[in-house]
């Protein structure tokens, strides 16, 4: 024989929900259980059936206001529209999952290419194309909290890049600085974008850049600018723009400093591009 009544308890028991939260439904009038002898709440079949569907509801973020609206005028017609609507929702969680598994195959991809195919503690000359990027003004020191800075884009792109499935965050150092000595501004941070996007606010120019890639902690500016400038000056190099720093592998992928991989890029034309 089927059960026409349950207690507050084994609602809770069941649906893993508190106590406090089967009265929220009541207040909003979702629940309506009656009073046995013992003024015990007894929630019948038709209360299973609303909490059933507060659930589903629930974890497709739909609004109580939302819910409360269907579950008192519920109907084919309004069924049919939920339906429809649950399933738009679902194509869209879908599609944002897709894109996030995407983005974290490419982010393994980049650190098996990057460990795997760099050349490090050298310096070379490389072209690179233009590359679209995800950009904040910062003028802070280097020593800020490099977590900070990404929370920074964060915040302001919140739907453009996953943390974790993102590689090549970088940032911009200000050459004013540089040029007085002091190797610890950054002028920009950014996140470098993939060919063909459509969303970003900043191009880093095409061209010539001297670069150097190193392993371990962040505090090896002094040495590696030096280095850098002395070759651009040994090989008659010009110096057309702001030295960036991508970083490879950060804090994001391990704690262990020593696993650290930045490169440094300096932008430049040769002796031919400038007597043209």
């Amino acid at each position: 024989m089927k059960r026409k009544y349950y207690k507050t308890g084994e609602l809770s028991k069941i649906y893993k929900l508190g106590r406090d939260s089967i009265k929220y439904y009541e207040k909003l009038g979702l629940l309506n259980p009656t009073r046995d002898t013992n003024s015990y709440r007894m929630y019948t079949i038709k209360d299973i059936c609303n909490l059933n569907l507060i659930r589903e509801l629930r974890t497709l973020d739909f609004s109580m206001q939302k819910i409360k609206e269907y579950i008192e005028n519920r109907n084919i017609k309004t069924t049919k529209k939920m339906l429809k609507e649950e399933i738009e929702l679902i194509e869209k969680k879908v599609e944002d999952l897709n894109s996030h598994k995407n983005s974290l195959k490419k982010r393994l991809s980049s650190i098996d290419k990057c460990l795997e195919h760099t050349t490090f503690n050298r310096i070379e000359l490389l072209y690179m194309y233009k590359r679209k990027a995800l950009t904040v003004d910062s003028n802070v020191s280097i020593y800020e909290n490099v977590d900070y800075l990404v929370q920074r884009l964060s915040e302001k792109f919140e739907d453009k890049f996953y943390i974790l499935g993102n590689s090549n965050f970088g940032a911009m150092f200000d050459s004013n600085s540089l040029s007085d000595g002091i190797y610890n501004i950054y002028k920009h941070t950014f996140c470098l974008l993939d060919d063909d996007a459509t969303d970003y606010n900043f191009i880093l120019d095409e061209g010539y850049y001297v670069t150097y890639t190193y392993k371990g902690n962040y505090n090896q500016y002094n040495q590696v600018f030096e280095m850098l400038y002395k070759f651009i000056e040994i090989n008659k190099y010009t110096i057309s723009g702001d030295p960036i720093e991508i970083y490879k592998i950060d804090v994001y992928e391990t704690s262990i400093e020593d696993e650290y991989v930045t490169q440094v890029q300096i932008p430049v034309k040769l002796l031919s591009d400038v007597s043209l």
